[in-house]
């Protein structure tokens, strides 16, 4: 087994867009196709540790081996379905449904041999438990966890509902946290920023990340606390831009780069894949690198 840059661990979805109340169409998701596309185009050596269904369409399994993704990790689970979400956008906000769940990530499915320098955690539909992540730590130099699966709960028709997550277990061993606002506050109970990083911080967290959409991003590193601009683009869908932020933000942090600039990177990553529906829109590595450039020259410390 090579030895992987970075591995995301997480369910795919098959994700149907719903604009107007009137379904788009379906696309891939899920954070092993945004955040490991955006790794492999900033030139990261990308593997996933995940589970789908025998509903995956071979093209979708195809465009992943064609892009350079290492699939060795993912096993299709036979009579199972793909995790799969409704996402209804409508004045701004997003309302999600769970309509298929694929089974969950264990750390018997870690293979015995793996090794990487970052492993991004980053579950969608509660597919991940504290062992999982205390075993996934043992192999990787870093640990990435985004929460926005934890923070998640489920009604019998797929209603989806937020609540509050808070595993010392799993945050104390976690060196980069990334979540929205939203996500941010049910993990650590405050609306209140810096006292919210600080709680983090004081679990051992190095580095902390929230994204604010069209705001751009918060990042605290201990040292400061900095707003990282959103790069102004024009706006398609904005499904999956967290993902691709996070997955560009490692590729370079594990090059050991400045962390302000990597959320530099992680933004205008961003940036491309909005401009598109689905994973069809994310910019070379020099053409992210050229956004970032411009970004790292607005970034303030607040």
């Amino acid at each position: 087994m090579p030895i992987y840059d970075l591995v995301v661990v997480g369910h795919f979805a098959l994700d149907v867009i719903v604009r107007r109340g009137r379904p788009v169409q379906g696309a891939l998701g899920g954070p092993p196709t945004y955040a490991s596309l955006a790794a492999r185009k900033m030139g990261a050596l990308v593997g996933v540790i995940s589970k789908i269904g025998d509903d995956f369409p071979a093209e979708y399994m195809r465009f992943l081996n064609m892009s350079g993704i290492d699939l060795s990790g993912l096993k299709v689970v036979e009579g199972a379905r793909t995790t799969s979400y409704v996402l209804e956008y409508l004045n701004g906000d997003r309302k999600l449904v769970l309509k298929a769940r694929a089974p969950p990530i264990t750390p018997g499915d870690v293979p015995a041999d793996l090794m990487t320098k970052a492993v991004l955690v980053s579950p969608i539909a509660g597919e991940v438990s504290s062992a999982l992540v205390a075993e996934l730590r043992r192999h990787s130099e870093f640990l990435c966890l985004d929460p926005q699966g934890l923070v998640r709960s489920f009604g019998p028709e797929g209603s989806v509902e937020f609540r509050g997550w808070f595993d010392v277990s799993v945050l104390s061993i976690t060196d980069i946290f990334k979540a929205s606002l939203r996500e941010y506050e049910l993990v650590v109970g405050t609306r209140r920023i810096r006292e919210g990083v600080s709680k983090l911080h004081r679990l051992g967290v190095g580095v902390i990340i929230i994204t604010l959409g069209e705001e751009g991003s918060l990042l605290s590193t201990g040292g400061g606390l900095y707003a990282v601009p959103a790069y102004e683009t024009r706006i398609v869908e904005t499904t999956g831009a967290g993902d691709a932020y996070i997955g560009a933000f490692l590729a370079e942090y594990i090059r050991g780069e400045d962390p302000v600039w990597c959320a530099c990177v992680g933004s205008a990553a961003a940036s491309f894949v909005v401009e598109a529906f689905g994973p069809a829109r994310f910019g070379s590595r020099e053409e992210v690198l050229a956004r970032a450039e411009e970004l790292y020259n607005r970034v303030a410390k607040v």
